[in-house]
């Protein structure tokens, strides 16, 4: 007896060992089918841009998606940046729920990056996926250090989902032979079939509906994210090209105003652009406090170097430095100063930006100094009449003047001007500031040059 209930006690052990075992070992799809699954939907259907990849990412981090079973992309787009792309493939590697992606027409380009970092690729029949070749705005294929680092991406996302790395590579490089797949000289595009045959495709389908079929998933409600109208400005705010406008209004606002002080105008733009700038990318966790901080320092420099302090030396570069370092690191999703999880193309894009904006602020200040200097606000800021020896304008050199000698401004001092002193008309400089017309000044310094503050 005591032999059988030893038996039986080791029979039900077990039983306890390998339930775990055999239930896991079921059909999942029959499992998905007997409860209330929830799936939730972003569409990806437009160009693939820092908007779309922020908001896809703050899709995938909301409370929604991460309370539900399934991730559910819904694509159709030619590509885009592949910096964006990188966002969201990096994101969807991470995510910690199934995700599931239907092809409902195209996934090329960076689409198709994208499309091999979901764990479940469905397509639509007629569908393609691939011809990631990274190309200019003139569709022209980028020189071979950019294709490499694509082919990189490619092939480490595709290892990531047990895919054929070789034909991620092969959608990339048109060097890349496969036989009874792609010959060279050719750039890989997958037809919904094609990518059935070789793995690249867990099923065909023609609506979400039937995706979820053929995942098991019967019974099932679908959440769906919608942007909202603070996200899509968001979005269309931190678009390069935007960004790109709004430094240059920032630069070329400040500029003008230093140039004209009292006018208004283009400092209220340089600020409306500013906050345009910094606002949406401290919202998304992307400028930080020290960063906004470079920036203003770096304008403070600057704005000295100019104004201030004669030459240019020492404040100017090194405003000019913290001021490219401060607006170029506010586009980073670096993390203090930590700039791992910053991509080199990340970085190469954000400082292009900036550099290629100070660059159109210069060209627009040559432009338009011709015509700045025959306007009348320009007229107004400087002496037009002739300062000849015989009435009096003389150079310091020509009679006596000493530290502490009194007078008065006779133009805007910005940082130099006119001043008359005993009788006669010297070109001076303000130690600090601007000094305007007729106002009461005194001598601070004689060296190659006169200094003078108002009393």
């Amino acid at each position: 007896m005591n032999n059988i209930f030893k038996l039986l006690q080791l029979l039900v052990s077990w039983l306890t060992l390998i339930m775990p075992v055999l239930v896991s070992a079921q059909d999942q799809k029959s499992i998905a089918g007997t409860r209330n699954f929830k799936v939730y939907q972003i569409n990806l259907q437009d160009e693939i841009n820092p908007g779309l990849a922020r908001q896809l990412n703050k899709a995938m981090g909301s409370k929604e998606a991460k309370m539900a079973d399934r991730i559910l992309i819904n694509m159709n787009t030619y590509g885009g940046l592949l910096d964006a792309a990188d966002s969201i493939r990096t994101k969807l590697l991470n995510s910690k729920i199934p995700t599931i992606v239907f092809i409902d027409n195209n996934a090329a380009s960076a689409g198709a990056l994208i499309a091999i970092a979901c764990e479940k690729i469905y397509m639509r029949s007629g569908a393609s996926i691939g011809a990631a070749t990274v190309v200019n705005e003139s569709a022209e294929a980028l020189p071979d250090k950019y294709q490499s680092y694509m082919r990189s991406m490619m092939r480490s996302t595709a290892e990531a989902r047990g895919r054929d790395p070789r034909i991620a590579e092969a959608m990339v490089d048109q060097r890349i032979s496969i036989p009874n797949v792609i010959d060279s000289g050719k750039v890989l595009t997958l037809t919904s079939t094609e990518a059935l045959k070789l793995k690249y495709c867990d099923g065909i389908a023609d609506n979400i509906q039937q995706v979820l079929k053929a995942e098991g998933i019967t019974n099932y409600s679908i959440t769906q994210y919608e942007a909202t109208f603070i996200d899509k400005v968001i979005g269309f705010l931190i678009l390069p090209g935007v960004s790109g406008v709004l430094i240059l209004i920032m630069l070329g606002g400040i500029y003008y105003e230093l140039q004209a002080p009292g006018i208004g105008f283009p400092l209220i733009a340089a600020v409306v652009a500013a906050i345009l700038y910094f606002a949406p990318l401290y919202l998304d966790g992307l400028a930080a406090n020290w960063e906004i901080l470079l920036t203003l320092i770096g304008f403070i420099l600057i704005v000295l170097e100019i104004f201030i302090i004669p030459g240019f030396g020492v404040a100017g570069i090194s405003g000019i430095i913290l001021l490219v370092v401060g607006l170029a690191t506010s586009m980073l999703r670096n993390d203090g100063i930590d700039f791992t999880p910053v991509s080199s193309t990340e970085a190469l894009t954000s400082f292009s930006i900036v550099l290629l904006s100070m660059m159109g602020m210069l060209v627009m200040f040559l432009l338009s100094s011709k015509a700045f200097a025959s306007s009348k606000a320009f007229n107004k800021m400087v002496l037009q009449e002739s300062m000849n020896a015989n009435q009096g304008y003389v150079t310091h050199r020509e009679t006596e003047i000493t530290v502490g000698d009194t007078g008065i401004s006779k133009s805007l001092l910005r940082p130099s001007g006119k001043i008359e002193v005993n009788n006669k008309v010297y070109t001076a400089s303000s130690e600090s500031g601007y000094i305007e017309a007729d106002e009461n000044i005194v001598v601070t310094k004689v060296d190659v040059g006169i200094w003078v503050k108002k009393v």
